[in-house]
């Protein structure tokens, strides 16, 4: 871990901001797992952001609480989360790290993707997260082969229901 300032022994406040930061990422982590977005939103600042590969970044609690709920309802699960470094100083903090998750697809396929991510954070009281972005290193040919196989299930279900009618 490296710091801004000050000293990095147990109980300085840097160290004291990485293991908060820590605590907050494995709450994030449970409660995404188990379906408590609106926990995960409550991490935020209100006014915070949150920014994911491939979708429209969100902010606010509603927005962040909604667009997880989206991911988890879209095959997400088994979310990980692992802080690689923190850079504390004062009332902020950038951190730093890896994720993996598994994604069931529609067809029962189960992928992982993976990738890292960025955490802006602000203490105001507690620390909560300012913005937060996550950027896959999976290519997205699994996520496009999924939305070309859902294209040909519905050509397919039209193609074959003209066929019935017209026979």
């Amino acid at each position: 871990m490296w710091q801004y300032s000050g000293s990095s022994g147990p109980g300085s406040p840097a160290t004291d901001a990485e293991s908060a930061m820590r605590g907050l990422v494995q709450d994030f982590t449970t409660a995404f797992n188990t379906g408590n977005y609106d926990q995960c939103a409550a991490i935020f600042v209100p006014e915070g952001q949150l920014m994911m590969s491939h979708r429209d970044a969100v902010q606010g609690h509603r927005g962040i609480e909604r667009s997880l709920r989206d991911l988890g309802e879209s095959g997400y699960q088994d979310l990980r989360m692992q802080t690689v470094r923190v850079d504390a100083a004062g009332d902020r903090g950038i951190e730093i790290g890896r994720y993996t998750a598994s994604v069931r697809l529609p067809n029962g396929k189960l992928v992982t993707d993976r990738g890292n991510y960025l955490a802006c954070w602000r203490r105001l009281g507690a620390w909560r997260i300012l913005a937060s972005c996550f950027s896959s290193s999976v290519p997205r040919s699994w996520q496009d082969a999924h939305e070309w196989q859902l294209r040909t299930v519905d050509r397919e279900e039209v193609i074959s229901g003209d066929a019935q009618r017209t026979a």
